[in-house]
């Protein structure tokens, strides 16, 4: 093989391991890390304010077309009313640096979720990446779930279908509304990681 051809062989090989979702640091069935983070509206939030409730943490960004796929099918908000009648709090995380793609004030964010007809409990920003950079949130979506005693029980993708095409949602397995529907029975996770995917995050 030419050194040219072998340059761009390793260039290809990097971008591939760049751009591939990976698995989160973060171990389920420990302690979820705690954190402080300010919402859209200048709240301040930290993760042990909700012990006693199940969490799911959302990370998101409006411009990413896997986010899209799940919001324009209104998937992510049903998702997220099964939540709500379970009374679980939804914490959106928008990780996407000043200037990149996906970042929003906190009026922007605001707006989107309007837009969106979302119903989050709260947006989180974090502009700076800590959060998302604590918990090793690799895409968007990236899903989490935190049990009342604030164990992580579930991380990885939001479904089984890792395409970005709208349509594939019918007929994927939706595996947050899946472990949801385990958690109001009272029966432990059939599946409790699987591998995240969509965008980046653009930290």
């Amino acid at each position: 093989m030419s050194i040219r051809k072998l340059s761009l062989s390793l260039a290809t090989m990097s971008a591939l391991a760049l751009s591939a979702p990976a698995f989160a640091k973060v171990t389920t069935g420990e302690l979820a890390p705690d954190f402080t983070a300010v919402d859209s509206n200048g709240v301040t939030h930290n993760l042990s304010d909700f012990k006693g409730k199940t969490v799911v943490l959302e990370w998101t960004n409006h411009e990413c077309p896997y986010v899209r796929k799940h919001y324009s099918t209104d998937n992510m908000q049903g998702t997220q009313r099964v939540a709500d009648n379970q009374d679980i709090v939804w914490l959106s995380i928008v990780s996407s640096a000043p200037g990149n793609q996906g970042y929003v004030t906190g009026e922007q964010a605001n707006e989107q979720t309007a837009l969106r007809s979302a119903a989050p409990d709260a947006v989180l920003l974090d502009p700076a990446g800590d959060l998302g950079r604590l918990y090793t949130a690799q895409t968007t979506p990236h899903m989490y779930i935190v049990n009342p005693e604030g164990t992580l029980i579930y991380q990885g993708a939001i479904d089984d279908n890792v395409s970005s095409n709208p349509a594939t949602v019918n007929g994927a397995t939706n595996y947050v509304k899946t472990a949801m529907a385990e958690i109001d029975s009272g029966q432990a996770l059939s599946i409790s990681e699987t591998r995240s995917y969509g965008c980046s995050v653009k930290y």
